[in-house]
Formats: C-alpha cells, sequence, structure tokens
C-alpha cells in the first residue's frame, strides 16, 4: 500500500511510519521540517509539507490508498480547540481535493466515557495540564461525525496514559466511545500496530476505536 503519513516526526506518527515500513509499504512522512522519523530513516520517503495548506496536501496524497494523520493542537498555553478543528478542517480539505480515500487519526482519550455520559476529561481527578489538547481532540471527533461529505476517516483512541515502550502486538481494541474495562495504558509502540491494522483493513469506517493494554498487562 501506498501510505501517508502527517505529522510523521512526533511519538505517535514516527512509530505509525515506522510500524508500516516494517510491514513493506511504501511511505510518505511528511512533516514541517521533512527530516526522517526516528529509526526508519532509508526505510520511508520524507516529504515537507504544511498539514494546514490544502493545496500542499492535495498534492501530497495523491494517489495514497490511505492517510494517517498524528497531528496535534497548538501547545503554547492558548485555547486549542478552535486551532485544531480549524487545522483538520483544511487538512481534510485537501485530502479529498487530492483524491485520497481513507484517512485514520491519531485521536485523544479525554473523551472516552468512563461512566454514562461521563467523559474522562470531565471527572475531577482529570489532570488539569492534559484538559486543553484532550478538549480539542474531543471537538475534532464531534466536527468529523457532524460532516458527513467528509472522507472516510476513523480515529483511534488510546489508553489515557500512551508513552513509549514495548511493540508485545498484544492488545484490545474498543469499537466506540466507551472505554475498555481497565484501560490504564498502551505502549506507542503497540497503539501503531493497532493503527496500521486498520490502515490496511479499513475495517470501521467512520468509527471511533480505542486501544488499551490487554487485561493480563493491567493486572
Amino acid at each position: 500500500m501506498d501510505i501517508v503519513v502527517f505529522g510523521a516526526t512526533g511519538m505517535m506518527g514516527s512509530r505509525i511510519a515506522a510500524e508500516a515500513a516494517s510491514r513493506g509499504h511504501n511511505v510518505t512522512a511528511v512533516s514541517r521540517s521533512g527530516r526522517a522519523p526516528e529509526g526508519v530513516a532509508g526505510q520511508v520517503t520524507t516529504a515537507v509539507g504544511d498539514a494546514s495548506d490544502p493545496g500542499q496536501v492535495a498534492e501530497l496524497v495523491k494517489g495514497a490508498d490511505v492517510v494517517a494523520s498524528a497531528l496535534v493542537p497548538p501547545r503554547d498555553g492558548t485555547d486549542p480547540r478552535a486551532p485544531l478543528v480549524q487545522l483538520y478542517t483544511d487538512f481534510l480539505s485537501g485530502v479529498r481535493d487530492g483524491g485520497a480515500p481513507r484517512t485514520v487519526i491519531v485521536g485523544g482519550a479525554g473523551s472516552l466515557l468512563a461512566a454514562p455520559d461521563t467523559r474522562l476529561c470531565d471527572l475531577p481527578d482529570f489532570p488539569a495540564m492534559y484538559k486543553p489538547e484532550a478538549l480539542a481532540h474531543a471537538a475534532v471527533l464531534d466536527s468529523l461525525r457532524a460532516d458527513p461529505t467528509l472522507p472516510t476517516w476513523t480515529y483511534i483512541s488510546p489508553a489515557p496514559e500512551v508513552g513509549p515502550g514495548e511493540r508485545t502486538g498484544a492488545f484490545r481494541l474498543g469499537i466506540g466511545d466507551e472505554l475498555l474495562p481497565n484501560a490504564s495504558s498502551i505502549s506507542a509502540e503497540d497503539y501503531a500496530v493497532a493503527f496500521v491494522d486498520e490502515l490496511e483493513s479499513g475495517a470501521h469506517p467512520r468509527e471511533r476505536l480505542s486501544v488499551a493494554q490487554t487485561a493480563q498487562a493491567g493486572n
């Protein structure tokens, strides 16, 4: 498959690019710097691109089988909700104009439901420093669901705690907004495995998925 990864030098994007390349896919890693993702130098094609420029995005995704997005909101202390929604509006406009059929998106965990009608990010003990970004990712998901004209998308949330770790290939996959039981963490490497599985299969169009460690790993 021909896969284009935006945000390819970040923690999630670099691991998605590496996982896809390891499976033999043709990967184009797009970032503002154009540098190769860590750990995959020589295995991918790199490209300079601005995800907020629909024209650039359209050129970069022409001929792609699927697009991966690991875009992040601004982290300058301002409210990131409107900027991230606008970024995705512009980005997906470019994906549509470029003719790419599907986009798989790195989502946030804060909007997963910890209880009926109660999001993780609305719990009293949710860390205040992470709430603005959680709300921004939640706003993107709302905007995706509200616009049936968008190119086909899948939104994949990690467990609440995600970071560099071990690639075990063992994880649980949830469909919908509910937090998986005892879903405390996932390694970025195992998240990438689940993400590339979806890039390959396209099994969950216009759905929200979540990924967490196996029940055994959480005990």
